[in-house]
C-alpha cells in the first residue's frame, strides 16, 4: 500500500489549484467542481491564532513558519467559501470565578472576530444564515460563521445563550475535554458526574432550540449524547468528530450514534486531527492526553500555554511517522456514507486546533480533499452535500419553537 499512498500524496500536494498544463483529468475535474460547489468548514480554531500578538488574519501566513493554518487570503486561495470560527475556552474550575473568566474570554474572542471583519470588509463578512453564506460567496468574499466550543462560558446563567446568539453564535459544543455544568464529557479524567446532561443542561438544550443555536455533540460523553439527542427538537450536529469503528477513541462517534444523528436529520462533520483518524501508538496517545489534560480545571496562564505548545510540538516531531493522511479523512467519510447515506456527513477540519494531515496542511490546500473525493467516484452533487450543503440544510432547521 505504501507506494500507492505515496504516489497519491505526491500528486495531491501539487494541486491545491490546477496549474496550466496539468494533464491529470481527475485533478482538472476536481478543480472545476471545487470552484462551483459551496465549501464550508464547521470547526476552525482561527481565534486561537488571532489572540496571539501580531497575528493578522487578513494577511497571508505560512504554516511552516508560524504554525497557523487559517487566514482570509489562504481561504481565498483554497476556495474555502465559509468557516465557523470557534470561540474556544478550555475547561477551567467549575467555580463562580472560573465561569466569570470563561465569559470574559469568550466575549473577548467574539469581539476579536467582529473587529477583524470590520477591518477587512472587502475580504470577509459575518454570516448567520444559509442565505448570508450564499450571498457573501456571490460577492467574492469569505463567509465567517461563529460557533462556540465548550458551554463553559454559559456558567450558571441561561441568559448568556441569548448574549452569544446575538453576537453571532450558531452552534455550541456542549462540553470539551472535561465535565462542565451542562453535562459529562467523553474524556474527563475523573469520570462522569451526572450520568449525561445535568439538570441545568436539560434547560440549556431547549433554550438553544428556541434561539436557533445548533446542539453540537462533539466531545460529549455517550450518555450526554443520547440525553441531548432525545431532548432536542431540532437536528443535532457533531461539528468535528470521526468514526469510532475506524479509530477507537471516546471522542469519536459509534455507528449507533451516527445512525441516531442521521435519524434525527443531523450531520457528522469529519475532522482532520490525526489521533481521531487513525489509532496512534499507546505511547503517542498517552503523551498527547497528558498535554490535553494539563489544562483541565486550571486557569491557563500564558506561561502554561507556552509550555503546552512546546510539549505538543515535541510530541508531534517524535511521532511524525504515525500522522494520518488525506486518504484517512476520506475513509471516515466513506464509512459514514455507507452507514447512513450522503445526506449526513460534512467537514469540520479543526485547523488551528490540531487538525492537519499529510496532504492537507492548511486551508489553502482544501481542494486536495475534493480531488480525493473525485478519485473515489463521488459525484458533484455528493461533493456539494459533503462540502456544505448538508450542514446548511441543518442550520436552516435549527430554530424550533417550544
Amino acid at each position: 500500500m505504501f507506494p500507492t499512498v505515496l504516489s497519491i500524496l505526491l500528486v495531491l500536494n501539487s494541486f491545491s489549484t490546477t496549474p496550466p498544463g496539468n494533464d491529470d483529468p481527475i485533478a482538472k475535474k476536481a478543480h472545476k467542481i471545487h470552484q462551483r460547489v459551496f465549501t464550508l468548514d464547521t470547526h476552525a480554531d482561527a481565534p486561537i491564532m488571532m489572540q496571539k500578538p501580531g497575528f493578522d488574519v487578513g494577511a497571508s501566513h505560512d504554516t511552516k513558519r508560524d504554525g497557523s493554518q487559517i487566514d482570509f487570503p489562504r481561504m481565498k486561495k483554497g476556495s474555502m467559501d465559509a468557516m465557523f470560527f470557534a470561540v474556544y475556552t478550555s475547561q477551567g474550575p467549575r467555580t463562580d470565578e472560573g465561569h466569570a473568566e470563561a465569559k470574559r474570554n469568550a466575549l473577548s474572542q467574539f469581539e476579536l472576530i467582529h473587529q477583524a471583519l470590520k477591518k477587512y470588509p472587502n475580504l470577509a463578512e459575518l454570516a448567520t444564515t444559509p442565505a448570508d453564506a450564499y450571498r457573501i460567496k456571490k460577492a467574492g468574499k469569505r463567509a465567517v460563521f461563529i460557533g462556540m466550543e465548550n458551554g463553559y462560558p454559559v456558567g450558571k446563567d441561561l441568559s448568556m445563550l441569548k448574549t452569544y446568539y446575538d453576537l453571532g453564535c450558531r452552534y455550541m459544543t456542549l462540553t470539551h475535554f472535561a465535565n462542565n455544568l451542562i453535562g459529562d464529557s467523553s474524556t474527563d479524567p475523573d469520570g462522569p458526574i451526572y450520568g449525561g446532561l445535568s439538570d441545568f443542561g436539560k434547560q440549556v438544550v431547549p433554550e438553544m432550540n428556541r434561539l436557533g443555536i445548533l446542539i453540537d455533540v462533539s466531545h460529549v460523553a455517550d450518555s450526554t449524547f443520547y440525553d441531548a439527542l432525545a431532548l432536542s427538537k431540532a437536528p443535532v450536529i457533531a461539528s468535528h468528530s470521526n468514526c469510532r469503528a475506524l479509530c477507537d477513541f471516546p471522542r469519536n462517534m459509534t455507528d449507533d450514534m451516527i445512525k441516531a444523528i442521521a435519524a434525527k436529520g443531523g450531520v457528522v462533520q469529519v475532522n482532520f486531527v490525526s489521533d481521531y483518524l487513525k489509532k496512534p501508538s499507546d505511547a503517542n496517545r498517552a503523551a498527547k492526553t497528558k498535554i490535553r489534560m494539563a489544562r483541565v480545571g486550571k486557569v491557563v496562564t500564558p506561561e502554561m500555554e507556552a509550555r503546552m505548545t512546546a510539549m505538543s510540538d515535541s510530541v508531534s516531531k517524535v511521532y511524525a511517522s504515525e500522522r494520518a493522511s488525506l486518504s484517512d479523512i476520506v475513509d471516515h467519510i466513506d464509512h459514514i456514507v455507507k452507514l447512513v447515506g450522503i445526506d449526513h456527513v460534512g467537514i469540520g477540519s479543526d485547523f488551528d486546533g490540531g487538525g492537519g494531515v499529510n496532504g492537507l496542511e492548511d486551508v489553502s490546500e482544501i481542494e486536495n480533499l475534493t480531488v480525493e473525493l473525485v478519485r473515489r467516484n463521488y459525484s458533484e452533487a455528493d461533493i456539494a452535500k459533503i462540502w456544505g450543503g448538508n450542514l446548511l440544510r441543518v442550520l436552516g432547521q435549527a430554530k424550533v419553537s417550544r
